[in-house]
């Protein structure tokens, strides 16, 4: 039961990566067909990071009402339907694409809580550390979304055509692949005896901590996605194919460090490993910063990738420690941590406007620096195999109790 549950979850994590690559890998194509200057366009993807920030901050309180299972399928229904309108609305108008990535963003913040919630239920029940390869399974789905928008867009399939068809296999796979999630990650909360208040995470001092531990690793992420290949390309005045391989380092770098972390984390524990992860992007962010050739920047880009690969879900992870309140905890956690993902690229953008993108990094790597100071907050609650820390009585370094 738990492998399939896992292979269930795994399955679940490609389709999100799959639904939101393919949407992204023919946003030029529905550019050209609705004739959108790039402002234009700017406001319309908006629509997307807009539905998520609407979504996430009550995805604790869905999950805990209706559970993961539930919440994941008729999410995945959500996010898929809001594509689908997306790639038809390239025929129609700027407003419908604007309405249906609104509905994808809005989906994909509770489908992604969910998934999580229950990745960590299966990661506690096998007491090994996982929960990285299945953020490498959303990786993959992404590449497997990014290469057939690419054979779309090389045979001249429309974007509504194209959306509609990918979009309905996605969806029937991920509402299947549910069935199979393990019954007691669903309504651990409510079925506790304990009164608490959904929103009483917020004020947990450990939460809000990992919270920002993953703010801090998630920027790293996200500005290595959006800006690494521009900064490669004026910083070092490369050419756009080093730029493009540049960003394919950084992706498959990430990936590594996803499919190989659980052993580290098994081994040396989940504090140890994951300061070593923000010193290792730290570093590497710096080398790409002060190098004085492209081709040292690479072996700087592969320390930052690896670096960053396990901050989002290991932090995942430790805000799911107690099972009877991950979804709100993970709730919280994903809210914070996707604050970088939407203000990272503008803060750069800003930056790099004065300074260029390449040095604009440096504000990465200092927050990467408050990164590596509050991991310690990951430090799980109890001796959990799953959670990765080899001492029984190593104890927290703040209390889960909310503040007051």
């Amino acid at each position: 039961m738990i492998e399939r549950a896992s292979r269930s979850v795994a399955i679940a994590f490609i389709a999100a990566g799959l639904s939101l690559a393919s949407f992204l890998s023919r946003v030029p194509q529905i550019r050209d067909l609705l004739g959108l200057t790039p402002g234009r366009l700017g406001r319309v993807l908006l629509m997307l990071a807009i539905g998520s920030i609407v979504s996430l901050p009550m995805s604790g309180m869905v999950v805990r009402k209706f559970g993961t299972r539930r919440t994941v399928s008729v999410m995945a229904i959500v996010v898929v339907t809001g594509i689908a309108v997306a790639g038809v609305g390239s025929e129609i108008s700027p407003m419908t694409v604007g309405v249906g990535l609104f509905l994808t963003g809005f989906g994909m913040g509770l489908w992604d809580v969910a998934m999580n919630v229950e990745a960590a239920a299966i990661e506690q029940r096998l007491e090994r550390s996982i929960m990285s390869r299945y953020h490498a399974a959303f990786s993959l789905g992404t590449v497997a979304g990014a290469l057939i928008g690419a054979g779309a867009n090389k045979l001249s399939i429309r974007p509504a055509v194209h959306l509609v068809a990918v979009m309905t296999i996605a969806a029937l796979t991920t509402t299947i692949a549910s069935r199979n999630f393990l019954g007691e990650a669903d309504h651990s909360e409510s079925s506790s005896h304990v009164d608490r208040h959904p929103l009483r995470a917020w004020t947990e001092p450990r939460t809000v901590l990992i919270g920002l531990f993953v703010l801090c690793m998630a920027f790293a992420e996200g500005t290595g996605n959006d800006w690494l290949s521009v900064g490669v390309i004026d910083g070092y005045k490369a050419s756009a194919a080093t730029g493009s391989i540049a960003y394919v380092v950084f992706v498959a770098s990430m990936t590594i460090g996803r499919w190989f972390g659980p052993h580290l984390l098994d081994q040396f524990g989940r504090v140890t490993v994951l300061r070593a992860c923000a010193a290792s992007a730290l570093i590497g962010v710096l080398i790409v910063v002060i190098s004085p050739s492209v081709v040292i920047a690479f072996g700087g880009i592969m320390l930052w990738g690896l670096g960053a690969s396990l901050g989002f879900p290991t932090g995942m992870s430790a805000a799911a420690d107690d099972p009877v309140v991950a979804a709100s905890r993970v709730s919280v956690v994903a809210t914070i941590g996707y604050l970088a993902f939407l203000a990272g690229p503008s803060l750069i953008g800003a930056i790099g406007d004065h300074t260029g993108v390449r040095k604009a990094f440096t504000l990465t790597a200092a927050i990467l620096g408050v990164g590596f100071g509050v991991a310690a907050a990951t430090r799980p609650l109890q001796s959990l195999g799953a959670t990765g820390d080899r001492s029984s009585t190593e104890s927290m370094l703040l209390p889960s109790q909310p503040i007051g």
